[in-house]
């Protein structure tokens, strides 16, 4: 077993303040610095690692429901000569903030080789613990996701900037900025990989169904192309800020290639075909919840990070519903009644887990 020994020199103070001035007090245990962002919280029991690296978190303060956070510590940031992440979701941390209920400073995995405290420190995110969570997580829930701003020390911490979320393209903060090809070899299939701010667990699942992925910016014009299918990745943010994707999705939506989509690329599919999104209250984010594939009684156990959904009343004639969610009734995927498009808005991929829904690749590849 491992310790953090920091926090026995010392416990500096540090405080979320809500938007409507509700204050919570806890303790720091990473970069001691202040922040703004949209609080949000996570239901997962495990998975802080590949939480904290999802791109969609971007902009945003994680609060973590499940009490005890850090206990396994951080595995080691390898990357494999392609430059895929051994063990994360992409190269750094993507959430702003970890906001949990006790932080352990003593960790013990045989794959950890630090605690979160110190990964924190050094890729420059604070953490918060000591938080009551469950009240925190009950505010969201009845409010919806509220903007906060963490500050580290001070007695009477106050705030007035919060910063912004709604109208940000955090797509395009992530996205990568030049085209990218992973696992190129001569008959292999060509898939076109639109990165939102793709998790690496994504490409991770192309590359073993043996394709060659072709990794292109949010907003490139993938359509000058030579390409067999289309995969539009998951991201953070609104997706009404990422039009020049919809206008280059819309093109591909004219063809007949395979389209599939997760998340985000749920979001900007149903768009490109003329359906609306709209803002969740508190959004979808989980290793839990629980979708049914319309037309059957197939029920998944499926990972979610999302706080946007496309309008089943607004999809158009051509399209139709392919999952819905079992909780709150809301879509969770879509497909093409005629033509070889699909989406999720789930993570089929999750890591970590449940991948109870990865037949999405197979099906994908199939129909290349």
């Amino acid at each position: 077993m491992t310790q953090d020994t920091d926090y026995m020199q010392t416990e500096k103070t540090a405080t979320l303040i809500l938007d409507d001035g509700t204050v919570f007090r806890g303790f720091s245990f990473g970069c001691e610095k202040e922040v703004t962002g949209e609080v949000v919280f996570n239901t997962a029991m495990t998975g802080y690692p590949e939480s904290l690296t999802d791109p969609s978190y971007a902009g945003q303060l994680m609060v973590l429901t499940y009490p005890l956070v850090g206990n396994y510590g951080v595995p080691a940031r390898t990357f494999g000569a392609d430059g895929i992440a051994t063990f994360m979701e992409s190269e750094k941390i993507h959430a702003d903030a970890i906001i949990v209920s006790d932080y352990s400073h003593e960790y013990s995995h045989w794959n950890a080789v630090e605690s979160l405290g110190s990964w924190l420190e050094e890729e420059g995110i604070p953490g918060i613990y000591g938080i009551d969570t469950r009240a925190l997580t009950k505010k969201l829930r009845e409010h919806g996701v509220m903007m906060g701003k963490i500050v580290i020390g001070g007695e009477k911490a106050e705030a007035t900037d919060f910063g912004e979320y709604a109208n940000v393209n955090y797509v395009d903060k992530v996205s990568c900025k030049e085209v990218i090809t992973y696992g190129e070899g001569e008959g292999k299939k060509r898939v076109v990989l639109v990165d939102c701010g793709v998790k690496h667990n994504i490409i991770r699942c192309l590359l073993k169904r043996n394709v060659t992925v072709i990794r292109v910016p949010w907003d490139y014009d993938f359509n000058t192309l030579e390409y067999d299918g289309l995969f539009i990745s998951n991201g953070p943010g609104d997706p009404d800020t990422c039009d020049a994707a919809v206008q280059n999705i819309r093109k591909a939506l004219s063809g007949d290639k395979p389209i599939c989509g997760i998340c985000m690329g749920n979001q900007l599919l149903a768009k490109a075909g003329g359906a609306s999104i709209y803002k969740l209250k508190y959004g979808h984010r989980s290793h839990n919840q629980p979708v049914r594939m319309v037309g059957t009684e197939k029920c998944f156990i499926t990972s979610q990070n999302h706080g946007y959904a496309v309008d089943n009343d607004t999809l158009g004639a051509d399209w139709e519903p392919l999952f819905i969610n079992m909780n709150d009734g809301t879509n969770e995927g879509i497909k093409h009644k005629t033509k070889p498009f699909f989406s999720s808005q789930f993570h089929p991929e999750a890591c970590s887990g449940p991948t109870d829904t990865e037949f999405m690749f197979d099906k994908f590849v199939e129909l290349l």
